[in-house]
């Protein structure tokens, strides 16, 4: 009688635990702090933890971005709106948005080639 009360104590401890969820590190995470030693011998820096990225993926180095970079991402962003907006225009017929998406997209490569030469003369 003892054996069988305690074997039905242990499952009641078994099916208790097991119906617990998100108890753990599976749906919770943790702060690791991510260190990097740079050995330098000059202009080109050696990173010897290149591939100890983990679980975050490759690290981001912050860069400013150049005005030629952001005004291409303005100008990209700009005619993606537009395209869409003619994409879902349903007063044109299927030719003409298809018509209207390519002179879209041949304006946008222009404006992008445009604004590289502007940004390269000045």
């Amino acid at each position: 009688m003892k054996k069988i009360f305690v074997m039905l104590l242990s499952l009641a401890i078994v099916f208790a635990a097991s119906a617990q969820k998100g108890v753990g590190t599976h749906y919770y995470r943790y702060y690791r702090p991510r260190t990097s030693v740079v050995v330098s011998g000059g202009y080109y820096p050696y990173y010897p933890t290149y591939y100890d990225y983990g679980f975050w993926g490759q690290p981001n180095y912050y860069h400013r971005p150049s005005k030629l970079t952001l005004e291409i991402e303005d100008i990209q962003s700009d005619y993606k709106d537009r395209i869409w907006s003619a994409r879902h225009d349903d007063r044109l017929t299927k030719r003409e948005r298809k018509q209207k998406i390519r002179e879209l997209k041949s304006e946008r490569d222009l404006a992008i080639r445009d604004a590289e030469r502007n940004y390269y003369r000045s």
